[in-house]
């Protein structure tokens, strides 16, 4: 059995190379390169989306029972607005971007030139499966690079789909999608690649960084972490309970963005509580867990790691976990212990710890002993603290006044810091992202001044060091 097992590692890398040799072969030779073909990829991504509009969310349905207008919020709508956004200002970001010149090295000019980077790995993550595994080859073919997409096969309804459709619409001397799990997506790894870019978690993100310093191959991690939800006495309590409530029901919590636990002062506590349960009630009735407009959890292993975190703490509202249909309630959780696991991990569900702090200061301290989150939001209608938040809290993203809304926004870079990610894209950033941005200098012969030359002098030193 064992080594039946490493005959097919061998074949799956042996495999993988021949199709990372081919695509090489296509990126060599250049047909990547001209900005027509790099338009006619996005326009082929934005008609491959157009025209499955129906299966795609039949495949998001099956996977993760998404609402139909969750499909559109979550994953068309930004691939569109991502697609639409590149295509337009292409042309400017691959443009070669001039830069001064300092008088020592004159006479000459000096450019930055956006060089694609050859061929990238892509692997999607399964919360979002198609949007997560097709927004970041947007900027790849934005920047004329060559990809092979590995699709989450967590949501192996949507990974299928993708496999099937992107052959048909884009440029398969290009593009390749490879369905699998832990064997494919090691036996990928394990190849030379010009970029990988990950989506998930952080102990398969320290995996993934492994496998590519072995080729030092530059990676792009888009993590996670807890994203705190920050409410000040000033906030509007309605507007405020409406959007957290929104942010941690959307795809049923499974948002890497999404509010990990709210910090509020004790005498605003109850009244936030109170509001956040009117507001899941007007947006999913009596009982979420029979709502045609509420995810179910992914599968029955994420079921049950949630529904265990429920236990960790006092439940304020909600708690119903139904493992038939795989909805859980969202759920409030008042005084957990801050070593349990609903407040050190991760929760990528729908539980919120709330949380008492007695000001801004103590929740800012707060979210800065643990890691950089991903994403951090105020409520306040005060200028003084949205000014400290945003000048005392590292994180990736920030969002004053609602959750997640900044990634509506094409030209925002997204990314994690420290252990919330590594890099940026979406708009421009991602376009530099699947870029080498190449330092260009072209000089003139003449006056060619024999400062910088032997024999040296004093005088030479005193003129370098007044240009200097």
């Amino acid at each position: 059995m064992a080594d039946h097992d490493e005959r097919n590692d061998s074949e799956l890398k042996q495999e993988y190379r021949g199709l990372v040799d081919r695509l090489r072969e296509t990126f060599d030779s250049g047909v990547t390169r001209p900005l027509d073909w790099r338009r006619s990829q996005l326009d082929a991504m934005k008609a491959m989306l157009e025209d499955n509009e129906s299966v795609i969310a039949e495949a998001l349905a099956a996977d993760l029972s998404k609402p139909p207008q969750e499909v559109v919020l979550g994953e068309t709508a930004l691939l569109f607005a991502e697609i639409r956004h590149a295509r337009a200002r292409v042309e400017r970001w691959a443009r070669p971007r001039k830069v001064d010149t300092p008088m020592f090295a004159q006479p000459a000019t000096s450019r930055v030139q956006a060089d694609p980077l050859g061929v990238a790995l892509i692997i999607g993550a399964w919360n979002y499966p198609l949007q997560l595994t097709l927004a970041p080859l947007i900027p790849a073919i934005a920047a004329g690079n060559c990809a092979v997409l590995k699709p989450s096969e967590v949501t192996p309804y949507t990974s299928k789909l993708i496999a099937n459709l992107v052959p048909r619409y884009l440029d398969r001397r290009a593009f390749a999608v490879v369905e699998g799990a832990v064997p494919e997506t090691t036996a990928l790894l394990a190849q030379r690649w010009d970029h990988v870019f990950y989506t998930g978690g952080a102990e398969v993100g320290k995996i993934v960084m492994r496998a590519a310093a072995e080729h030092l191959t530059p990676v792009t991690l888009e993590l996670g972490g807890k994203s705190p939800a920050i409410v000040d006495d000033t906030a509007d309590l309605k507007s405020t309970a409406r959007r957290i409530a929104w942010g941690k029901a959307l795809n049923a919590g499974q948002t890497c963005i999404a509010p990990d636990y709210v910090l509020v002062s004790p005498n605003r506590k109850g009244a936030l509580i109170e509001a956040l349960a009117s507001e899941w009630k007007a947006m999913l009735g009596d009982n979420p867990c029979t709502s045609d407009d509420y995810a179910a959890v992914v599968n029955e292993r994420h079921f049950n790691r949630i529904a265990e975190l429920i236990e960790q703490g006092t439940v304020a509202i909600g708690g119903l976990a139904d493992p038939e249909t795989r909805r859980i309630e969202p759920t409030v959780l008042i005084d957990p212990d801050m070593d349990a696991s609903v407040m050190t991990d991760e929760i990528f569900g729908p539980v919120l710890p709330v949380i008492e702090t007695e000001n801004l200061d103590t929740a800012i301290a707060f979210v800065r002993a643990g890691d950089k989150p991903l994403s951090a939001y105020l409520f306040t209608k005060s200028g003084a603290a949205e000014k400290q938040f945003l000048d005392e809290l590292a994180c990736g993203s920030v969002c004053i006044n609602d959750v997640m809304m900044f990634m509506s926004v094409p030209e925002l870079p997204f990314g994690g810091v420290g252990m919330s990610g590594i890099g940026q894209y979406h708009g421009q950033a991602g376009f530099d992202r699947f870029s080498h941005l190449k330092s260009v200098m072209k000089r003139g012969r003449f006056p060619d001044p024999s400062i910088r030359y032997a024999p040296y002098s004093d005088f030479k030193t005193k003129l370098l060091k007044w240009f200097a």
